[in-house]
């Protein structure tokens, strides 16, 4: 009885070419269509270790971690000054899913630097800002802005500590300046001060203090004024 033979069945030849066309481990320069270059590893046709990308559109390179095509980890991003043409970093810190998350410092166009923490892209947490002008801010951030309790220096000396809400002095606070010796200690509301107590400290030894001291409060107790602003503060915002 003759034997009967088929033909083997075998996947078509695209399939055996998009296989050995897919990216896993190290790589050289892979360009992709629209003219981005990526240099590092991959991982099941993903950028996925050690990596830099450099976007032909803006010039911008990163140098970094990847995680399944993002940007993940501890890495630099940096833009091409259009005219020196050499490379100003813009940020250098942690990312997550492709966005600032983490510690980071981020360095503005105008010269203004931050250095904290991060959250989806955003200033939020425990962060410092220094601005153009001089000013420093410390403290906690929320959605970009200084937000919870938080510490401005200004250029002339003078300083505040207290309670920020949507980038505006909020709250229970203190404002000190030093080159007359005095303290304003109170509430403020959207950078307003509401109420408070001007007290004299080291009045001594300041360097232009006012020709006469304030006078000593002996009708009532400062802190009693403060404490009862502070209650009916905290009602009206609870």
């Amino acid at each position: 009885m003759p034997v009967i033979k088929y033909p083997r069945v075998r996947d078509p030849l695209f399939y055996e070419w998009d296989r050995k066309a897919q990216k896993c481990g190290l790589r050289h320069t892979i360009y992709a269509v629209n003219g981005d270059q990526y240099t590092g590893e991959w991982l099941n046709n993903l950028k996925h270790g050690k990596g830099t990308q450099i976007w032909k559109s803006t010039g911008a390179i990163y140098s970094g971690d990847w995680k399944f095509g993002k940007r993940d980890g501890y890495g630099s991003y940096s833009i091409l000054d259009p005219v020196t043409k050499e490379y100003k970093k813009v940020y250098t810190g942690w990312w997550e899913n492709d966005r600032r998350s983490g510690r980071g410092t981020f360095f503005y166009p105008n010269g203004e630097l931050y250095e904290g923490e991060w959250s989806n892209g955003l200033r939020s947490g425990w962060g410092k800002m220094h601005y153009k002008d001089g000013s420093v801010y410390e403290g906690q951030w929320l959605t970009d802005q200084p937000n919870g309790q938080g510490l401005l220096r200004l250029p002339n000396g003078n300083w505040y500590e207290g309670g920020w809400k949507d980038g505006k002095k909020h709250g229970p606070g203190k404002y000190f300046y030093p080159d007359k010796g005095q303290l304003l200690e109170g509430i403020w509301v959207a950078d307003i001060p509401k109420c408070g107590v001007l007290v004299d400290f080291g009045r001594d030894n300041a360097p232009a203090p006012t020709e006469f001291p304030l006078p000593e409060i002996k009708l009532h107790d400062p802190a009693g004024v403060l404490t009862e602003a502070r209650a009916m503060f905290d009602d009206s915002h609870n």
